[in-house]
């Protein structure tokens, strides 16, 4: 490890098990004031964090603070997560594949939302926690009792929406194969509970944008495609009445007509290049089968699944015969 690891203060920070506000001014100003630099500087300060039963509230913003900085920005290249920066991270802050503290879930959304560009599964091992502790009720989400195994609740919907949000950065426009395959797994395991509202607002948003964007489509950012004030928070003032509404068929198109929608948006963006929107608006067999698959034939739809299927059927004027079936359920 770096000189500084062994000096005196930080051995003796790992020795008492307790660190005060007092510890964590001294490490900002003497031990760390250039930051951290050296991964063994970094791997000292989770030895701090995971030993230290007794931790002020300063710690965890000083913890995810310098050991972000020094992956997002020490480590080469500056500003990018490179594919061993990754693997290190996964495996340090990981116990039998999942993050067993908020101190280190906190870093790893942070890290994605520095970083100029990241890989791929840094996004999804993060959308993954959130899935483990929305399903099973493991993890640390699970801490101090918040969470109801089997349901989505409005906090796991922001941290969602933060890690969707983080990871678009650097040209990441659309949401990918593998995130939209969490956003699956979970609509799929709390499709019985009465999650939040806004748990179908991300669903829809975030499927839309992989579906039409993974075929070609010329789509907003997941920036965009993401917000809040989009064309499900528009619908109705509660988002919760517009889809029981949906479900009869009543107001489905004035609904997504609304100003703002993000039907709107995509169309407003191809009308300049008819000709290309075309071409790129079909939905082509890799995507049709892909989202027949998880949706399926035998069971009736669920809300947030009519509402993805409405929208890409405003959306695109070429569908795939293997969404038929499923468009026939929205006719």
């Amino acid at each position: 490890m770096g000189e500084r690891i062994g000096s005196a203060p930080v051995a003796g920070l790992a020795s008492k098990d307790r660190i005060t506000a007092e510890d964590v001014v001294m490490l900002r100003r003497e031990v760390f004031a250039d930051g951290v630099v050296t991964r063994g500087e970094a791997e000292a300060l989770f030895a701090l964090d995971a030993t230290a039963t007794d931790r002020c509230q300063e710690w965890p913003e000083f913890f995810v603070e310098a050991v972000a900085d020094y992956i997002v920005h020490q480590e080469k290249p500056a500003g990018y997560i490179s594919e061993d920066n990754a693997d290190w991270l996964i495996r340090t802050i990981s116990r039998d594949g999942m993050v067993d503290s908020l101190t280190e879930l906190e870093l790893l959304v942070h890290v994605l939302e520095r970083a100029k560009s990241s890989p791929g599964r840094l996004s999804a091992y993060a959308l993954e926690q959130v899935a483990n502790a929305v399903v099973d009720g493991k993890g640390p989400l699970m801490l101090g009792g918040a969470l109801v195994p089997g349901l989505v609740a409005k906090a796991e919907v922001d941290l969602l929406r933060r890690i969707l949000h983080a990871y678009g950065g650097d040209g990441n426009i659309a949401i990918t194969r593998v995130e939209a395959e969490v956003l699956f797994q979970i609509n799929e395991q709390t499709a019985a509970a009465h999650n939040d509202p806004s748990w179908n607002d991300l669903f829809v948003k975030a499927l839309a944008n992989f579906v039409m964007c993974s075929a070609g489509y010329e789509a907003p950012t997941r920036d965009v495609a993401l917000r809040r004030d989009s064309f499900l928070d528009q619908a109705e003032p509660e988002i919760g009445g517009f889809f029981s509404r949906m479900v009869s068929g009543a107001g489905i198109m004035e609904a997504y007509r609304s100003p703002g929608d993000i039907e709107a948006e995509w169309e407003s963006k191809n009308r300049a290049a008819e000709a290309l929107a075309r071409r790129a608006e079909t939905i082509d067999a890799s995507e049709a089968k892909w989202l027949a698959d998880r949706i399926g034939t035998d069971r009736p739809l669920r809300d947030n699944e009519r509402a993805l299927l409405t929208l890409i059927k405003l959306a695109s004027p070429e569908i795939h015969p293997a969404l038929k079936p499923l468009l026939d359920k929205v006719a």
